[in-house]
């Protein structure tokens, strides 16, 4: 067995004899250790905060209940309550519970639809001393201003004031050399081909309320068109998506696309053939413009576009890469106007097989599918972005028209009530969304440039997308048009009527407006008016047979 011994030295002994001559002694007492504060509960009019709040009032209490009493004089320099420029919203601060409660009341009332960020930062304490243990961000929007931003005004007057701004940005902000459509309202030279169709619609529009006289639209559209002529690069008949509006030559759209847009050149011819069977008196200035119009029209080579003659017509071809972009037009989307054109064409008409396999892709465009209770005969799940419901019908009537695919008036107005009733069920419950506040289609959004529409609904709404429906939902789409106007007006009316699109849910407005978005305003307003548009273009005789030859039916053929 192993015996460990310990040494004892005489210091030891002294230490330890003098402990057992002394009275125990009673622990010294140690200070609290100081602890960190934190937030229990944080509620924003009694709704509790832990996500972004909508819809707030405009001086709503914030209630956050601490782990600990606040030191209180350092609640000024570490709360604060901020909105997006950075300003700082004037509040007061009171205390419940023993100080441990804190309740924010702003001051001033705060600005309605404004997002607002409520900080706390660590440089608040408790009572003891102890610092904050993790800073707060979190963020509110106040509600909308439900007061009418202007006088109210009869639907037939709000109507013509709506044209009447709108159309200014054909007219006021046309291109001064050129006559033709900027692209958008910053966009300076670049000038737009189809949006310059809608324009050149836009300005028949104007004359015929008497905005502009009949001379001044004539010469207005024969400006375009001696441009168009002696200026412009033309690509076996067709012309560029961009141009320069003062010397005519082609910008590329995107690498490879810098010669013809087929598409963007079937609207223009649209918009062409309605100025054409409107300025038909004898007036040596419409003479000149109606000859001008025939030759543009009769130059497209529409046969050029199936690339070595297949049965489909393809969107772009450049004289530097060729049918490269190699993107057939196949429907159900925007294009049909294309067909449309190409079918009317005097010179070089497309055949029917040409439609049939090309555009309804035998059938397969079809969808035939129900969707909140009203069947979509054609296109994608939802319907997709409503311009496929506009720009082809500014000039074709869809009233009573059908062919082997589709009523087109079941398809155009159940199109844009799917649209509507989507917005009205919020599906993704974006902030905003109502009966009122509905419309998707393509337009800005913060940042870039979306085609909106149910399957990819990122919480934008573009005004054109319901006003532009105004003939296949008119109830529905006067309500909104009266919520951007009246509620909005402050935010979305500006020099050229609505600006393109807004999000109440990330509290953006855009300021911007394009001649695609605000061109079919204008239009489809007169059309559900007078039909004056769809009359105009499918009076014409070769849109009349070139219809027809395609299976077209409807009264008006």
């Amino acid at each position: 067995m192993n015996i460990k011994f310990k040494i004892i030295t005489p210091a030891i002994i002294s230490l330890l004899l003098a402990g057992c001559s002394k009275k125990d002694a009673p622990s010294p007492v140690l200070p609290s250790p100081v602890l960190p504060i934190n937030i229990k509960t944080i509620s924003l009019d009694n709704v509790n905060f832990e996500n972004t709040i909508y819809g707030t009032k405009i001086s709503p209490p914030i209630k956050v209940i601490f782990s600990q009493p606040v030191k209180q004089n350092t609640v000024a320099a570490s709360v604060s309550v901020i909105d997006a420029t950075g300003v700082n919203a004037v509040v007061s601060a009171s205390f419940q519970n023993n100080d441990s409660t804190l309740v924010i009341i702003p001051a001033i009332p705060l600005k309605y639809l404004t997002k607002y960020t409520v900080k706390i930062s660590t440089a608040l304490q408790s009572a003891t001393g102890g610092v904050l243990a993790e800073a707060l961000n979190k963020t509110f929007i106040t509600q909308i201003d439900s007061s009418d931003k202007f006088p109210i005004i009869s639907d037939s007057l709000l109507l013509d004031k709506v044209q009447q701004q709108t159309f200014k940005y054909f007219w006021d902000f046309g291109h001064p050399v050129s006559g033709m459509a900027r692209e958008r309202n910053s966009s300076g030279d670049l000038v737009t081909t189809g949006g310059t169709g809608f324009g050149i619609m836009a300005i028949v529009t104007a004359v015929n309320r008497n905005f502009v006289t009949r001379a001044q639209g004539a010469a207005k559209v024969l400006l375009i068109a001696n441009f168009l002529t002696g200026n412009c690069t033309r690509y076996h008949g067709a012309f560029a998506h961009w141009i320069n509006g003062a010397t005519g030559a082609s910008i590329p759209f995107s690498t490879n696309d810098d010669g013809a847009d087929l598409v963007e050149t079937s609207y223009l011819m649209e918009g062409l053939i309605t100025a054409r069977q409107y300025f038909n008196t004898a007036d040596a200035t419409e003479t000149d413009l109606r000859n001008k119009i025939n030759a543009l029209w009769n130059g497209v080579d529409w046969n050029w576009f199936r690339q070595n003659n297949q049965n489909v017509l393809y969107w772009h071809w450049s004289a530097n890469s060729g049918f490269i972009i190699n993107a057939p037009i196949s429907g159900w989307n925007e294009a049909l106007i294309t067909y449309v054109m190409a079918s009317s064409s005097l010179t070089s008409a497309i055949t029917k097989t040409v439609y049939d396999s090309g555009w309804a892709r035998n059938g397969a465009m079809q969808n035939n599918n129900t969707y909140y209770g009203y069947p979509l005969p054609l296109g994608p799940a939802l319907g997709g972005p409503l311009f496929f419901e506009h720009y082809s019908f500014l000039g074709i009537n869809p009233v009573g028209l059908k062919d082997g695919y589709a009523n087109y008036q079941t398809q155009t107005i159940n199109h844009t009530k799917i649209n509507y009733e989507y917005c009205k069920a919020n599906p993704k419950q974006w902030y905003g969304y109502s009966s009122l506040c509905w419309g998707l289609t393509a337009s800005d959004i913060q940042g870039g440039y979306n085609a909106n529409a149910p399957d990819n609904d990122v919480g934008v709404i573009a005004p054109t997308a319901a006003i532009s429906s105004l003939p296949y939902t008119p109830a529905e789409s006067m309500a909104a048009l009266k919520f951007f106007y009246y509620k909005l007006g402050d935010k979305m009316w500006g020099d050229y009527g609505f600006y393109d699109a807004f999000s109440l849910k990330d509290v953006w407005f855009a300021n911007s407006t394009l001649a695609i978005d605000q061109g079919p305003i204008i239009i489809m307003i007169e059309n559900y008016r007078t039909g004056l548009l769809w009359n105009l273009f499918t009076s014409a005789p070769e849109i009349k047979n070139g219809m027809k030859a395609l299976g077209f039916t409807a009264p008006y053929l």
